[in-house]
């Protein structure tokens, strides 16, 4: 299977960055290894912004070089249009509304039909939100029992401002697109976008 399963942690990791010693005579050899050297840390700089998007929204490397030709066609920032793609992903509306505890689990939810947005039945965790668009569990028990314990240890004053929700009726609503500052992820889009401009 392409998608990685694997510790999460593992994958956040940064490496520790090469400490070069000072030489006091610098010859042809040694200017250009400092060079081949500069090239490959700028590589994976990049690569690492780009496995960190991944990883966190649970993307393949074909899912995500898609969104990246989806967002390059609009007239904004490519790399805050990217992200907002992924943002309004319907798994991920779920996890900041606080009906689950992860993105996973949330993409789990979605899949096994739990989820109703504007009344009908999504079983694609990849679906794209828009504004006004209303989220709500199925009318059971078993549907609201999965949810009810998350959004009750959930934090109202930690929901972002393009959300809000009715703890009562376990119904979310979007409210508008949202801004940069909303992203959960500490990520550098700039490079993410420089990191495949490179590739194509």
């Amino acid at each position: 299977m392409s998608r990685y399963r694997g510790p999460r942690l593992k994958k956040y990791a940064v490496w520790e960055l090469y400490q070069d010693s000072l030489e006091k005579h610098l010859n042809p050899e040694v200017i250009l290894k400092k060079i081949q050297f500069w090239k490959k840390e700028q590589y994976r700089i990049r690569l690492q912004e780009k496995q960190k998007l991944r990883f966190h929204y649970g993307l393949t490397e074909r899912q995500l070089l898609r969104y990246v030709h989806i967002a390059g066609k609009a007239k904004r920032s490519t790399g805050q249009v990217l992200l907002q793609l992924l943002e309004m992903h319907l798994d991920n509306i779920l996890f900041r509304l606080g009906m689950a505890s992860t993105i996973p689990g949330a993409r789990q939810l979605v899949n096994h039909r739990h989820i109703l947005v504007n009344g009908r039945i999504v079983n694609i965790p990849s679906f794209r939100c828009k504004p006004r668009d209303i989220i709500t569990t199925k009318d059971n028990q078993r549907s609201k029992g999965l949810v009810q314990n998350y959004i009750a240890s959930s934090d109202p004053g930690k929901l972002p401002k393009y959300l809000a929700i009715d703890t009562l009726e376990y119904k979310g609503l979007v409210n508008k697109i949202l801004d940069r500052k909303w992203v959960g992820l500490k990520i550098n889009e700039l490079l993410l976008v420089e990191y495949y401009s490179r590739q194509t």
